[in-house]
Parts: structure tokens; C-alpha cells; sequence
């Protein structure tokens, strides 16, 4: 009897439609693994109206550089992105090899070059690849599928150890519009943008002058709210591409419709964020940091963030120590204006300070500490702003990591 053909489902940025991607495996490395994948792009069948936060680290690779040129220009229609190399601190070569990079994609999706973004990740100074790189761009194009959703998010992978993808709908105005995406990322992040890529797609019609605002509001919301090592990249960039496939009237500022977009962005965008800071480089488990009562949406972020940057509360975590006090102490050093007798800190569902110390089982707390997935909540006490900030533990493991990257 025959094998039953299963037909493959598209996935992450291919659940939308009109998207299509396709994948290679260029040895981009150089590292004898022939097999893995280092080379996606990602085709609409129509020109997108399109946004971008990319790093704000002085030093940009040309990449980061040559796709904000572009977005100035207006629609494009496809993006090319390899990993392995970040082509950063390259000099005038390394933008030579970001252009050809767009050319090979134009050419295989018979476009122009001025309708492709590129996006690179990997080691930072090394000259890339560019013949291998290219040769991989002309495979991939060759391979455009709706089906490729999950192997391009694998072929941004470096030190990741899964695929991060997430993907909705919502209905707006009768119809119903998909948001799909996919990240890379597990060490080097601390986003200050929005090393992190991130694509997010939608078949909704927008119009132009509204899809930058409402992505920059994401980010500040989702991926601007993760922090593995306090690193910031000189890649960093999340894509927003809107190509309308799925009909309907752009969607404008103030509208429901566009309420509705934003909404479904909002959701893949934070799903993405976790993904991210769950696989991080040597975490064996992640937390998410509420603080509330800030005086102001700035201090209430810097308080969160503080906390799950800290390397003191990052240690406690991975050691399941129950010290709380790092918690306390990281607030204290955030810049967040409040009282230390109006303050209050909780782990998991415990209350460990009140506006003083309260009487808790540490074991409780160790516990909770335990846990792969965990909530710390502080309420600052001076007024009504709150934030959230996604951290990881910081274990043994992310420095041999590190410490043996580019060899």
C-alpha cells in the first residue's frame, strides 16, 4: 500500500497570502555541515507597504544600514536574509556584498533591487562569503513555496535550538486577514530598536503612513521588553510587510480595522518575545517581570527591565536561590521613583515584601524559583503605570557558549 501524501501547511510568515519563501544551504560557516540551512527569502506576489525598527547601536552592520535606505524609497516586495554572518564592521565591501545580496534576490524573484530588504546575522568582522552567499540566494529563490514557512525560520537560526514562529487572524470589516512571523535569537539580545531578526507579514490592506507607527508601538510593547544579556546587536531589526492580498479598504489611522491589525501584530510579536528569551543562550528556564504603580510608562519599563537584566536576580533564578532581596535591590538601582514602605514584590504567588520583609517559607520560594516558566510581580506605589520585561536565567553554559562562538 502506498504512503499517504501529507500536504505540508504553511507556517509563521507563509500563513498570510501571497507570501511565499524558499531556502538553502549556501556553508556560509564553512564548517563541514553541508546540510544546514543559512539562506531564506521571502516573496509577496505583490509590492508591500512595509515598516521597520531596526538597532539603535552606532555601530550597524550593512545590512541594518542598506534595508533603512531602502524603506525610504517605498514598497518592496521580497527579503533575503543569511546567517552565520552578520556582515557588521566590514567596511565598504560588506555593503558591496549587502547589495549583491539584494541583486541575487531581485534577479532570481525578477524584481528590481530597490524592492528587497536584507538582513544578515552571525559573526561580527569576518568578510562574507559573498559567491557561496549568492549561489545559496539563486537555490532559494529557485525553491519558493507557501510551504517554507518553518524552514526559513530555521535558516536564521545561529545558537538558537528551535524555530520561533507564531501566527493569527482576525476579521475586520467582514473579512478575515492573517498576521504571521518568525524570529531568530538567543544570545547578544537586549533590543533597543524595536544578534534579533524578526519578519512579521500580514494579507491586510494598509495604508502606508499608519504601518510605521503601529509596529514601533509593538516593538516598544513585545520585543523591546526582552533581555538576555544586556547586549544590543549591531543587526537588530524587525520587518513589518503588509501586501493587501486579502482585499478589503487600506486600513487608516483611528479605524477599527486597524485597531484590529495592530491587536493581531501585538500578539504574534509577544509570542515571538518569549520564544526568543525561553531558548536563550545556556537558560534552562525564563520570567517575566511585571512592575505596576510606576509614576510614569518610562520609569515602570526601566523598573522591569532593570530586574531582568539583573545578573544577581538572573543567578538566584538559575540557582533557584531564594534571595528576593536582588529583586528589591534591582528596583532600587532602576532609575523608578517610589517609596521602599509602599513598595510591594511577589514570586510566583508569594508575597515576599510588603513595605518590609514578610514571613515566608524559603523552601516556598525556592520553589518557585524552580519553575521553567515564572512571574515576578512589583508594585512601585507611585501612581498607575505599569510594564513588563522578559529575562532568563544566567547559567554556566552561556559563557562556554560565548566564550568558544566563533571557533
Amino acid at each position: 500500500m502506498n504512503a499517504s501524501v501529507v500536504e505540508a501547511i504553511p507556517a509563521g510568515v507563509c500563513v498570510p497570502r501571497g507570501f511565499v519563501a524558499g531556502v538553502a544551504a549556501a556553508h556560509i560557516r564553512d564548517d563541514g555541515d553541508e546540510r544546514r540551512l543559512d539562506v531564506a527569502v521571502l516573496r509577496s506576489e505583490r509590492p508591500c507597504e512595509v515598516a521597520g525598527v531596526f538597532t539603535r547601536n552606532l555601530v550597524k552592520a550593512a545590512p541594518v544600514v542598506i534595508s533603512q535606505l531602502t524603506l525610504r524609497q517605498g514598497r518592496v516586495q521580497a527579503v533575503v536574509i543569511n546567517s552565520g554572518n552578520a556582515n557588521a564592521c566590514t567596511g565598504a565591501q560588506g555593503f558591496r556584498d549587502a547589495l549583491q545580496m539584494c541583486k541575487a534576490a531581485a534577479d532570481g524573484c525578477d524584481l528590481d533591487p530597490g524592492q528587497v530588504l536584507v538582513c544578515s546575522t552571525g559573526v561580527i568582522g569576518r568578510p562574507l562569503p559573498v559567491d557561496r552567499v549568492v549561489r545559496g540566494i539563486r537555490d532559494a529563490c529557485a525553491a519558493l513555496s507557501p510551504a517554507a514557512g518553518e524552514p526559513a525560520a530555521r535558516a536564521m537560526m545561529t545558537t538558537d535550538t528551535v524555530i520561533k514562529i507564531a501566527n493569527t487572524t482576525f476579521e475586520a470589516s467582514g473579512r478575515r486577514y492573517a498576521v504571521g512571523g518568525m524570529a531568530k535569537g538567543a544570545g547578544m539580545i537586549h533590543p533597543d530598536m524595536a544578534t534579533l531578526l524578526a519578519l512579521v507579514t500580514t494579507d491586510a490592506p494598509v495604508a502606508r503612513d499608519v504601518l510605521q507607527p503601529v509596529l514601533a508601538r509593538v516593538a516598544d510593547q513585545t520585543l523591546n521588553c526582552v533581555t538576555v544579556d544586556g547586549d544590543t546587536s549591531t543587526n537588530d531589526t524587525l520587518l513589518l510587510l503588509a501586501n493587501g492580498v486579502a482585499e478589503g479598504e487600506p486600513f487608516t489611522e483611528g479605524s477599527a480595522e486597524l485597531a484590529a491589525l495592530e491587536r493581531a501584530v501585538f500578539e504574534v510579536c509577544d509570542s515571538l518575545a518569549e520564544q526568543v528569551v525561553a531558548d536563550a543562550e545556556g537558560a534552562t528556564k525564563h520570567f517575566r517581570v511585571w512592575v505596576r504603580g510606576g509614576a510614569d510608562l518610562a520609569q515602570a519599563r526601566a523598573a522591569a527591565r532593570t530586574v531582568a537584566a539583573s545578573p544577581l536576580v538572573k543567578t538566584a533564578i538559575h540557582g533557584a536561590d531564594p534571595n528576593w532581596g536582588r529583586v528589591v535591590a534591582a528596583l532600587g538601582r532602576s532609575g523608578a521613583q517610589f517609596s521602599l514602605d509602599r513598595c510591594r514584590v511577589e514570586v510566583g504567588a508569594i508575597t515576599v515584601f510588603d513595605g518590609a520583609p514578610r514571613a515566608v517559607d524559603p523552601d516556598a520560594v525556592r520553589a518557585a524559583f524552580s519553575s521553567a516558566r515564572i512571574e515576578i510581580d512589583c508594585d512601585l506605589g507611585a501612581g498607575e503605570h505599569e510594564a513588563h520585561a522578559w529575562g532568563c536565567d544566567l547559567s554556566a553554559e552561556y559563557v562556554h557558549i560565548n566564550a568558544d562562538y566563533t571557533t
